[in-house]
């Protein structure tokens, strides 16, 4: 968990905003330390945390958090993170095993024209059951959901607008239903102006899930090129209704990632980068 992010964003493990979809996106960068901050963030806050960890291992996110000082391990035991694998999952529904229990989740993998609904269940259920722990000794919080990245989605077959359609009725269940949270990951590795196709492709989701979302956090190489005391800056853009409708706020800050944590600089405070 970053407190120097948490202090940007004006949030804290004791008082989570609630109805939040929250959008990490990445440019020819990566944005991924902001998803282990804000895995790291709810565990602390006592949410319900669905992880769906379309990238990486098990192992990977909790050797990461372990840093961070967080157990994902004892979060598992104790009925607060529930991680689904989609590595090993994909695995046993494309490669079946007699041994293997198939994942209802990436059915979708079958046939994907038809759409992430088995996905959708899924994380409904997850979310549904949240509020103690499997042996009733803990309470926990609202139920947040992680995607770590949905653009992989795209590369197995499923067309930006079903992944668009997912995230809509996420966020209609967990962020209003339930007044919980909701953090995807989306990536876009070419330069904005190579997608010319505007209805397909990373482009489409990135654009799509950016109206969505109520946050946005974009991450982005520096535009003088490669520093070595500073990994890039992130574009902040909050979203608030007020009186005469919605707004829209933006802030850039430069960051650097360290071993256990990451520190964020108001553009051209930083003495390595004006």
């Amino acid at each position: 968990m970053f407190t120097e992010l948490n202090s940007i964003l004006s949030s804290s493990p004791d008082s989570v905003t609630p109805g939040e979809f929250i959008l990490v996106s990445d440019r020819q960068s990566d944005a991924s330390f902001l998803i282990h901050h804000f895995l790291s963030f709810y565990l602390r806050s006592r949410c319900k945390v669905i992880f769906l960890g379309l990238v990486q291992s098990f192992r990977h996110y909790s050797a990461v958090s372990q840093r961070l000082g967080v157990s994902l391990t004892q979060a598992k035991e104790k009925g607060q993170l529930v991680f689904m694998e989609g590595l090993k999952e994909s695995l046993s529904v494309l490669i079946p095993q007699a041994d293997n229990t198939e994942s209802q989740a990436m059915n979708f993998l079958r046939d994907p024209p038809v759409g992430l609904r088995s996905l959708y269940e899924f994380v409904r259920s997850c979310a549904v059951g949240s509020g103690r722990a499997e042996d009733g000794a803990e309470e926990w919080g609202p139920p947040v959901l992680l995607v770590d990245d949905v653009s992989v989605l795209l590369s197995l077959g499923v067309d930006a607008g079903a992944v668009l359609d997912f995230s809509h009725y996420c966020r209609a269940a967990v962020c209003s239903q339930m007044k919980g949270n909701m953090v995807m990951l989306v990536r876009c590795n070419g330069e904005e102006e190579e997608e010319e196709d505007g209805e397909e492709g990373a482009e489409a989701l990135l654009k799509g899930l950016t109206h969505q979302c109520s946050l946005n956090l974009h991450v982005q190489g520096l535009p003088t090129g490669y520093c070595k005391d500073i990994h890039g800056q992130v574009e902040v853009c909050w979203k608030r209704r007020q009186g005469d409708g919605p707004h829209t706020q933006r802030n850039l800050f430069q960051y650097k990632v360290h071993d256990k944590g990451a520190s964020f600089f108001p553009r051209g405070t930083s003495s390595a980068v004006l």
